[in-house]
């Protein structure tokens, strides 16, 4: 069980990536992004699971062809984009009521019935995905996308490829116009 329970881990948390998905991206605004055509990818933090780590580099990696890019050699490419990942167990508290709330009196509420909180953990995976520009080897975007992991591998993979899609939807960065080009 303890083999499934970490494969099962490490698929989920890079599922992390989509429906409730937070997704945030930041860039180098000084950066000329037009001078970046190819690109290859690299696992930069591993979460510890080999097919996740895949799947994640092949849904980066499917996400900037459709922008224009093409996957070259780490050599010969003009950036290199470089995945990390992690997890870590989160908490949610959860109360429900039962009785009644007896009467509105002069002290303020009356005391329930009872009560009943159970404790919820869960594990919740993050994807960051940096890009450096590869001749300089300086950092000009930066994507992360946190979620929880689903049991379901499936689930994992289509959070995958939807975080990637999230994180690169306004990619690349286009200059910012300035007031004299208007």
């Amino acid at each position: 069980m303890m083999v499934r329970t970490g494969s099962v881990v490490a698929v989920i948390f890079l599922g992390l990536l989509v429906m409730a998905q937070e997704v945030s991206t930041d860039y180098d605004h000084s950066y000329d992004f037009s001078q970046l055509h190819t690109f290859a990818v690299k696992i930069g933090t591993s979460w510890g699971n080999p097919l996740t780590e895949q799947r994640a580099s092949e849904a980066v990696s499917k996400v900037l062809v459709q922008r224009g890019w093409s996957k070259a050699d780490e050599a010969t490419a003009d950036a290199l984009v470089v995945i990390h990942g992690a997890t870590e167990m989160k908490k949610s508290l959860d109360t429900f009521y039962s009785g009644g709330w007896g009467g509105y009196g002069w002290g303020g509420f009356g005391a329930p019935g009872s009560a009943t909180t159970s404790v919820n953990e869960y594990r919740v995976g993050t994807l960051v995905v940096d890009v450096f520009a590869a001749k300089d080897k300086r950092l000009v975007f930066r994507g992360t996308g946190q979620d929880e992991i689903s049991d379901k591998p499936e689930k994992n993979t289509k959070k995958i490829e939807k975080g990637a899609e999230k994180i690169f939807k306004n990619f690349p960065p286009q200059p910012k116009e300035s007031k004299d080009q208007k």
